[in-house]
């Protein structure tokens, strides 16, 4: 039977190994929707470049 100090440091371990998890996946979260915006204003970009460029002629 674990002692009260072991089940304690367990159950810090695995709420830190959680939170290191959530941390993580907070990032990639971040990282993807950056992503995908950039993505989006360099096609509005090209889109706005190519109706300039065609409204001329």
């Amino acid at each position: 039977m674990p002692s009260g100090k072991q089940l304690a440091d367990i159950g810090y371990k695995a709420f830190s190994a959680s939170m290191m998890l959530l941390t993580v996946y907070g990032g990639y979260l971040c990282s993807v929707r950056a992503y995908h915006y950039l993505q989006l204003r360099s096609a509005r970009r090209q889109a706005a470049q190519e109706e300039k460029s065609s409204g001329v002629l």
